[in-house]
């Protein structure tokens, strides 16, 4: 897929990966629907873009936790632009807790943003991406493959994504709709500073080593190369790829080498 001219809607498109995929498919001349709850920033961000880079690109203000926000804004994609190219369902939130000591609805929380947001959104967008036989993109995890610690509503939002996302492509083998999971390893980016601690508040200063980490551009990068080459799925890191082959064959040898990765946070959970 060229994606000059396509219209790419991405959702959590104020920051992070969100916002980098936004520069990299408008630098590769596609019009964007931007969608997030920060509408002044993202209205900033549309702006800029359509700038620098000759494209068009609106914001629409939605929290993808509630079905009719996605409905509206697929709605406005469809109103402003007469088709839907690639859907990206990127908006999510993260959480850092014990599971004994958190709060159980901080992990629906992160089901409504992480699994049901993408649910809803594709859900309105595939009449059109079936008419353009487009592309329906989910930013998962490695945690979408390996329950992490202290990320049990995390874990189980992107295990719930990857499956929804695997059954999906295969409904799909004959339509045309490409369906692609991306699954970056840990990214610079705000999502463990707004990540929710045992309470549901954020957690503010992040607990791991941001600087060793994939920049969003880079990861932004990648996941725009699969779009164009409709890629089936993305593990972008060594670390990533090695996790998903140690689960299939040495899982309990997996279980430990992930524990201690995470007795190293700042402030450590587990011991």
């Amino acid at each position: 897929m060229k994606l000059n001219t396509k219209i790419v809607i991405i959702t959590g498109a104020s920051s992070g990966i969100g916002k980098a995929l936004a520069n990299e498919f408008a630098k590769r001349g596609a019009n964007l629907v931007l969608a997030a709850r920060q509408y002044v920033t993202l209205c900033e961000i549309a702006q800029d873009l359509q700038q620098q880079y000759s494209i068009k690109a609106v914001a629409v203000q939605c929290n993808v936790s509630v079905e009719d926000d996605c409905k509206h804004l697929i709605q406005q994609a469809i109103a402003t632009f007469g088709r839907i190219d690639v859907l990206v369902n990127n908006a999510g939130i993260s959480m850092r807790a014990l599971f004994n000591d958190a709060d159980v609805n901080v992990l629906k929380t992160l089901m409504d943003v992480n699994f049901w947001g993408t649910v809803y959104c594709t859900k309105y967008a595939m009449p059109e991406l079936l008419k353009t036989q487009g592309s329906v993109v989910g930013v998962s995890s490695i945690a979408g493959y390996k329950g992490l610690p202290g990320r049990t509503g995390y874990s189980a939002s992107k295990f719930a994504m990857n499956g929804f996302l695997d059954a999906l492509r295969v409904e799909n083998l004959k339509t045309g709709v490409h369906v692609l999971t991306a699954c970056p390893g840990f990214t610079a980016s705000n999502i463990r500073n707004t990540a929710l601690d045992k309470k549901g508040q954020q957690q503010g200063e992040s607990t791991l080593h941001e600087e060793k980490m994939m920049t969003a551009a880079e990861v932004a990068k990648i996941i725009v190369d699969g779009v164009e080459n409709r890629a089936r799925t993305l593990i972008m890191t060594g670390q990533g790829k090695l996790a998903v082959l140690l689960s299939k064959f040495i899982p309990g040898v997996l279980d430990k080498l992930v524990y201690n990765t995470f007795t190293k946070e700042k402030d450590p959970l587990l011991k």
